[in-house]
């Protein structure tokens, strides 16, 4: 699966009117106005126990919620299923690494440094 079928999958079922972001920088990859849901996405070709959300987008997305009162909900796809975890309810233990790639699925693979956090899929639910 891909962002894209993911997308299509959660307008289909869950957000009819789910609108993708359009800014080349935002945090969030879309939001449904009827709803005030912001949503990141992610696709994994492996299944983990413990899924990767980076500071920069949780922290974006609290202060939406804060500011805003924006529902802020973290989509993660894996070959077991996909996974929704409301970002609310997540108690972020920050890691820092050099080693991680830039981006997953596009050219620029060199190594950065991004701080992150781990979710277990058991803090999230099954959809």
């Amino acid at each position: 699966m891909n962002e894209s079928v993911l997308f299509n999958y959660l307008k289909e079922n869950y957000f009819p009117d789910l609108e993708r972001s359009t800014g080349r920088y935002d945090k969030w990859d879309c939001f449904s106005p009827s709803t005030k849901t912001r949503i990141e996405l992610k696709c994994r070709r492996k299944h983990y126990p413990n899924l990767i959300l980076e500071k920069i987008k949780y922290v974006d997305m609290i202060q939406r919620y804060v500011e805003q009162e924006e529902k802020p909900i973290y989509i993660n796809s894996t070959p077991n299923g996909i996974f929704a975890f409301d970002l609310r309810n997540i108690k972020p233990n920050w890691i820092t690494n050099n080693r991680m790639p830039q981006t997953t699925d596009f050219e620029n693979i060199a190594p950065i440094e991004k701080t992150y956090t781990l979710i277990n899929i058991e803090e999230g639910k099954k959809i």
